[in-house]
């Protein structure tokens, strides 16, 4: 496998500084209590699916993956830290000989989660492991909340092409890893050519209402596109008269127009309206794109209108408001000592609040139905029960420190739309509700 089929990698700065300062002063009084190195186990879960949400999308591995692998903290770094007075000098010392020598197990991305599965489990030595917390939840957090909107998307387009748009609406680095994360839930192409040119998704765009507007006629504009680009160019349709534009567009272009988009007015009206226009205009086969703020409301809403693709920004690159999926990073087991053979001791915040947690080291594991549907995520500490060894969910992804599991983008879409597909009907309801399967503990 090329490294083109797994994405770009090229240029990735250190990451070591996406984290909080208090990483860092545990690991130097640790350090000092001679307890940094003992050996110790951290996941990454949910306590529970933001409102509304019927389930989770693991999206951010493949980032989190290179995050681990390019944290490390050179000499600029280091200075910093001194200068601000960050650590003291032994911790200094150490932070520059660091380099994640743990494992990490964790659910293959594009798989769905529930409240309390085990998302990632990051397992070495307490120091090591407690300074991936905060660029690890940040990943995860952010493109998992993407991801779950995309996939409520594409759940409620039918099947229909799904635009990613969003670069405008948020910051130029998140806006690639939103893109990302949509293509894993179910979107087919994005207008941003730095996710185009890192992921290798498949990127799209034409024109917006700045080109029409540049030009003296409409019919000018349209032909200065069609001659720069093509008969089966998408053509913006709403920047005067639709019906008039409509008419210009195929005469301009003729019945080979690809599509034409619209961006604004009742889209369920104007989009009949549309296709009816290019029928009787002979022009049955160029299709019809709507835009204009759209989430997985507008979609479902749309369904019944004679639309083809779904162009959408705000909604997804802001988790159709869901912009986080409050995952937390807590150390559930630990060692005596630095030795890795040593029995671990179950450890976990016990609260009277909702902030409680369970520990121990876990495995997970979706129990089917006799339809083979989904019935229940469950999760345990011992054993694993026969009837589910076949069934767990957490993958090898990191082993001493070395990344083993990189695959193509594509594989995780193509696991999430299986994953997806195995979830009750119910899970498609974009009415409020609790998640769609339980989780048991055992």
């Amino acid at each position: 496998m090329n490294s083109a089929d797994l994405g770009r990698r090229v240029g990735v700065p250190s990451t070591a500084l996406f984290t909080d300062q208090y990483e860092l002063t545990m690991v130097q009084a640790a350090l000092k209590a001679g307890t940094a190195e003992r050996h110790s186990v951290f996941e990454a879960f949910t306590r529970r699916l933001p409102e509304g949400r019927r389930y989770g999308v693991v999206a951010g591995i493949g980032r989190v993956l290179d995050a681990v692998e390019n944290f490390h903290f050179d000499d600029e770094m280091l200075t910093f830290l001194r200068e601000q007075d960050v650590v003291d000098g032994p911790t200094l010392d150490w932070l520059a000989d660091y380099r994640f020598s743990g494992d990490i197990w964790g659910y293959p991305e594009g798989e769905v989660y529930f409240p309390g599965s085990p998302i990632l489990r990051v397992e070495g030595s307490f120091a090591e492991c407690v300074l991936l917390e905060t660029v690890i939840l940040s990943i995860l957090n952010h493109d998992s909340a993407i991801a779950a909107a995309a996939s409520r998307m594409s759940a409620a387009a039918g099947g229909r092409g799904l635009i990613e748009m969003g670069a405008r609406r948020t910051h130029e680095l998140s806006a690639v890893a939103s893109a990302r994360a949509a293509y894993i839930g179910g979107f087919d192409t994005t207008s941003d050519l730095a996710a185009g040119f890192r992921y290798n998704i498949p990127t799209v765009g034409t024109s917006a209402h700045a080109f029409t507007l540049l030009h003296d006629t409409e019919r000018d504009a349209f032909r200065a596109q069609v001659d720069s680009l093509g008969r089966g160019t998408t053509l913006l349709v709403d920047t005067y008269d639709v019906a008039e534009a409509v008419r210009t567009a195929v005469e301009v272009a003729g019945t080979e127009l690809g599509a034409v988009r619209i961006d604004s007015g009742d889209l369920l009206l104007v989009a009949h309206r549309v296709r009816q226009q290019l029928d009787e205009l002979g022009a049955t086969g160029t299709k019809i794109v709507v835009t204009s703020d759209l989430d997985e409301y507008a979609i479902a809403s749309l369904a019944a209108a004679p639309v083809d693709a779904y162009g959408v920004g705000t909604q997804l690159a802001t988790g159709s408001g869901q912009p986080t999926c409050s995952m937390v990073y807590k150390l559930v087991a630990r060692a005596g000592s630095a030795d890795p053979a040593e029995p671990l001791h179950a450890v976990a915040k016990k609260s009277l609040s909702s902030k409680s947690s369970v520990g121990g080291r876990k495995w997970a594991a979706r129990r089917l139905d006799e339809s083979g549907v989904a019935e229940a995520e469950v999760i345990g500490t011992g054993p694993v029960p026969a009837e589910l060894a076949e069934r767990q969910l957490l993958v090898e992804l990191v082993r001493g420190g070395e990344v083993i599991a990189r695959e193509p983008l594509d594989a995780a879409r193509e696991r999430h739309m299986a994953a997806r597909a195995g979830l009750p009907m119910s899970a498609m309801q974009l009415s409020r509700g609790e998640p769609v399967i339980p989780t048991e503990y055992i």
